[in-house]
């Protein structure tokens, strides 16, 4: 039998236990007390940091700053818990503006580790130093500006110790900490040594100079300009082409003012805003900064500052979505370069218009056998223009404009092969379509906009159940079935509270005949609790349209002729996202004549 344990009377705690149990929320590894003391840096007015690291950070943690410096009497109060000149009120703290507000950062470093400061301002003689373990000032020798040092991390709780990671981790860790606060400030500059060796220097530069010079030209090279206003709401970044996607969810940086910060809020919009356009569960690379007035979101919701709550989170989302949509929507092909000797593989996208070419051109051809069947009841509802898409159209091709066609952006058709591709010549060299995922794309988009102007508001068929189905739900889920269901109607499923415990489905989707009910509405449900109704609506219609458009889309071993051929570039040109097909697939290559050359030799 356990024992019980003796009754101890409550008691205060002993302020270095209290600063080491804050410690533990605050600095769990080198790379936090990094951060802390950069954001102490930035908020100082530096212009240039150097950081010094050793063993990853573990033996030594150095932040030197030219800021404004701290006075000498002010020295001793720096290191107390809670104190700061951030923030002085409760409204201050409610439109916090500057990195730290916390004033518990150096109080808790000096709890776990040897900690000193130096600091001098511009008007001071001399440098002071203190020690924090003995509260001893000093006077020292340096520039105006501040030096913070942090020695054997973590001594004074060895237990904690013997948890971190090894020192390459650690490291790795603390860099990535510093490439954060370097992109979100082009204008200050960061150098890094690790154990007397210099891993980086980047100065004060431009922005688009500092993403290339912390992130690399390849990603500048795959991806996109966005820059959009709604409101109270700025939003501004590069986000990658879907065809750059990679495997994990690597390079997601989210700036909420200036503060790098995690939030699944906005991850989730962005990554929504990519839904038809990525292919398996591919993770889009993007780098965004959010700027929003400081009332409008609460930066004091995790220890470590790194996450944040709006105010009204769904009109974030809702406005962060659409911009990434909007930034997603006009194809690369456009951009295609005029100088064919250095067309780059994949063209650049800093050139994009907002809007797709004025000239519109009509498809010379229509899908044949078998399309008409997609009309089927399904999609007759909210697709009304769905017979002009399965029926031929006129055999003339669209008119041309004046400029030859091999100076458009996807050239000029010249042949088919293999029953599947399209070749064309434009001005960079050769481009390479299949022709079925163009076309894919090209009738999806013009589903949607049918459902989109359908009198039915694009609400989804649905089946009457001859039983009604019952399931076990927690309070949560009788909660949103109760607040969403317009939205759930609109998804096909009327879903009902059947007591404090269940639920009762009496129709389902008539698309999804064979899912499981029960998966289904709680699937459902969890979506409508985290972003609400319009886009779960939204999302379900677009996929039922991604099918319809697979069936209606031009089929492989079809022989097209020229002007067929030539019409589908044109519609390419003239579509939104027609650079991927709706199951994120792309529909064309650009080869350039340089690569072309290299093949053959030619040059060399």
């Amino acid at each position: 039998m356990p024992t019980t344990p003796p009754r101890r009377p409550i008691r205060e705690l002993p302020d270095e236990l209290i600063s080491q149990i804050a410690a533990g929320e605050v600095i769990d590894r080198p790379a936090a007390a990094v951060r802390e003391l950069l954001d102490n840096a930035l908020d100082a007015g530096a212009t240039q940091i150097t950081l010094r690291l050793a063993a990853g950070g573990v033996r030594l943690v150095s932040v030197e700053d030219d800021g404004a410096g701290i006075e000498p009497e002010q020295l001793p109060l720096a290191l107390k818990r809670h104190a700061t000149s951030k923030i002085a009120s409760l409204s201050e703290l409610e439109s916090v503006a500057t990195m730290g507000f916390r004033g518990e950062a150096l109080a808790a470093l000096a709890s776990v580790a040897e900690l000193s400061i130096t600091s001098r301002t511009a008007s001071a003689p001399h440098a002071w130093r203190v020690a924090a373990r003995s509260g001893e000032i000093a006077p020292a020798a340096r520039a105006t500006g501040t030096t913070v040092e942090v020695q054997e991390l973590f001594f004074a709780t060895p237990a904690r110790r013997k948890f971190l990671q090894s020192d390459a981790t650690a490291l790795a860790h603390a860099l990535d900490v510093v490439k954060r606060a370097a992109l979100a400030r082009p204008d200050v500059g960061f150098a890094v040594w690790h154990d007397g060796r210099q891993l980086a220097n980047w100065r004060a530069a431009e922005w688009p100079q500092r993403l290339a010079d912390v992130l690399g030209r390849d990603f500048e090279a795959a991806s996109r300009p966005l820059q959009a206003e709604r409101g109270p709401l700025a939003l501004r970044g590069r986000i990658g082409h879907p065809e750059a996607a990679r495997t994990r969810a690597d390079l997601q940086i989210l700036f909420v003012n200036g503060r790098c910060v995690r939030d699944r809020l906005i991850t989730h919009a962005v990554r929504s805003a990519y839904d038809d356009q990525l292919h398996g569960g591919k993770q889009p690379a993007w780098v965004l900064f959010l700027q929003i007035a400081p009332e409008l979101v609460d930066v004091n919701v995790h220890p470590a500052k790194a996450e944040v709550r709006f105010r009204d989170g769904g009109a974030v989302h809702q406005a962060v979505q659409r911009a990434v949509m909007e930034a997603l929507a006009p194809t690369r092909a456009v951009a295609v370069p005029a100088v064919a000797a250095e067309a780059p593989p994949v063209p650049a996208l800093a050139a994009a218009p907002a809007q797709p070419p004025a000239w519109q051109p009509s498809l010379a051809w229509g899908p044949r056998d078998g399309a008409a069947a997609v009309a089927a009841e399904p999609a007759a509802r909210w697709a009304p223009t769905l017979r002009a898409l399965a029926e031929p159209l006129p055999a003339a091709p669209a008119p041309m404009p004046a400029v030859p066609s091999h100076e458009q952006p996807l050239g000029r058709a010249v042949a088919q092969i293999g029953g599947a591709y399209v070749l064309a010549e434009n001005a960079a060299g050769l481009v390479v379509v299949d022709m079925h995922a163009a076309h894919e794309r090209i009738v999806y988009e013009r589903l949607k906009r049918a459902a989109e102007a359908s009198a039915h508001g694009g609400e989804m068929p649905s089946q009457p159940l001859l039983i009604p189905h019952t399931l076990a739900a927690t309070p949560g889920e009788i909660a949103t079935a109760e607040a969403q269901t317009e939205a759930l109607r609109a998804l096909g499923l009327d879903v009902a509270v059947l007591s404090a415990g269940s639920l009762v489905v009496r129709s389902r989707p008539a698309a999804l005949p064979d899912a499981d009910l029960t998966e289904l509405v709680r699937a459902v449900l969890a979506e409508l609790a985290e972003v609400g109704g319009s886009r779960v609506v939204q999302r379900a219609r677009d996929e039922l349209l991604a099918t319809m458009a697979c069936h209606a889309a031009v089929r492989a071993n079809r022989r097209l002729t020229l002007p067929e051929m030539d019409a589908l570039l044109r519609e390419m040109e003239a579509t939104e996202r027609s650079d991927t097909c709706n199951h994120g697939r792309p529909t064309w290559r650009q080869v350039s004549l340089k690569e072309l050359d290299a093949l053959f030799l030619r040059g060399r």
